[in-house]
């Protein structure tokens, strides 16, 4: 385990130096970019016959790495608490309708109409995809991930307002996502097809478990953050509450992301304000904020290498795009348009429906989750087709994401 991660590690710093002093793109985009690149050196390498030895070796680190598990076990609580750490809720608050309707509703919109469009596409370019495993795609690809993206929005002079859409979305639909997920990955490794009234009550237990464990988790974290003052024991209380209350989570069968969410919201806002003195704040700030950052360029540079794994042929590829199309459809629908009839009702700038639409990037959950999948055939496919949708919405929506916002929000705000 040691030497795993000492190679993670090593080779994530080698590339964010690289990226850093010659690529110069943003630090997670920059690490994955690079990482594919090199790898598909290493295939073309191979496939003349030189550096044979390289590819087995990056192969068998991968292998030794189980990305699902680490990542859902493991870095996504992390993630959450520090993201949602630095969320105001006082102005998440102003805007709670806006979000919770994007996340709420727009995640089981998004993937019903990414099934049903997957479903109708595959065919014209020579893959079958059953409607069970198309359905799974939808869940698994739908939640957004806002690390790549929010370094750029800020770079760009995004509103904030604007910012704190998308995170607070991407927060909760991430959530919501795994839940849907696990419940169509349930019936589709049982055969069985719940009623609706037992799927409901499963969301409800799931979602509305997490939700209320996240309540007293945070509680209880921010009652024995206020007893202390001593910010090496108050980083380590946070540590704790963070990766034993996801295991606790998952032990009881509740949604770990919902309460990792909830609870880093009640440490970053009650906590902050009246549990911590300025020295905690500060030592807390920069602790979490140097683990996101680490774990997400370590997140990003296994997305790059993982391509080595997925089996590609020139059919997947075309459906890879055509997915990618396709899963900009029902952002447009779920998300676009709703906030292009109603920002104003939200607060929100002119312009934003473009932004968010186009912002909706797909990161390393979507990955984790088709990796979790049972073996076989279609699990390969379904792989594949999510492997290619997050890599060209890192690349193209990632890249160009910063342009949007300057287009669609700053200028127009700037009109008379």
């Amino acid at each position: 385990m040691l030497d795993i991660a000492a190679a993670c590690l090593v080779v994530t710093a080698l590339l964010a130096y690289l990226n850093h002093r010659f690529v110069r793109l943003p630090t997670t985009i920059g690490v994955m970019v690079i990482a594919l690149v090199l790898s598909l050196v290493i295939v073309g390498l191979d496939i003349i016959g030189v550096s044979h030895a390289l590819r087995t070796y990056e192969e068998s680190l991968l292998r030794s790495i189980d990305f699902s598990d680490v990542l859902m076990q493991g870095m996504l609580s992390l993630l959450l608490f520090a993201a949602a750490l630095h969320v105001d809720l006082s102005e998440l608050k102003a805007l709670r309708w806006p979000v919770a309707s994007l996340a709420l509703i727009g995640t089981p919109v998004s993937t019903l109409i990414v099934s049903y469009g997957i479903w109708t596409a595959l065919p014209w370019v020579g893959l079958e995809l059953p409607l069970m495993y198309c359905l799974v795609f939808g869940a698994l690809i739908s939640p957004t991930d806002p690390i790549a993206v929010m370094g750029i929005l800020k770079s760009a002079g995004a509103p904030k307002d604007l910012e704190l859409v998308i995170t607070g979305e991407s927060l909760f639909n991430d959530g919501v996502g795994v839940v849907i997920f696990a419940l169509l990955l349930g019936m589709l490794v049982s055969g069985d097809t719940p009623s609706t009234g037992s799927a409901l009550a499963l969301l409800a237990r799931e979602a509305g478990g997490g939700i209320a464990f996240g309540l007293v988790l945070g509680y209880v974290t921010y009652r024995m953050l206020k007893s202390v003052d001593e910010y090496q024991v108050e980083v380590l209380l946070t540590l704790a509450a963070v990766t034993g209350g996801y295991a606790l989570a998952r032990y009881l069968h509740i949604s770990g992301p919902l309460a990792m969410v909830v609870t880093g919201l009640i440490i970053g806002n009650q906590g902050r304000a009246l549990a911590m003195s300025n020295t905690t704040r500060r030592y807390l700030d920069m602790f979490w904020e140097l683990i996101d950052e680490i774990l997400n360029a370590v997140l990003f540079v296994l997305i790059g290498m993982e391509v080595l794994l997925i089996n590609f042929s020139v059919p997947v590829l075309v459906a890879g795009v055509v997915a990618f199309v396709v899963t900009l459809l029902p952002r447009f629908l779920s998300v676009g348009l709703p906030v292009a009839a109603l920002g104003g009702h939200f607060g929100l700038p002119n312009g934003s429906w473009r932004v968010l639409t186009w912002g909706g990037l797909r990161g390393g959950i979507s990955v984790a989750l088709a990796l979790s999948l049972p073996l076989g055939p279609h699990r390969d496919t379904v792989l594949a087709l999510t492997y290619c949708v997050v890599v060209f919405s890192i690349l193209a929506q990632g890249l160009s994401i910063g342009h949007v916002v300057r287009v669609s929000v700053c200028e127009d705000s700037n009109r008379p």
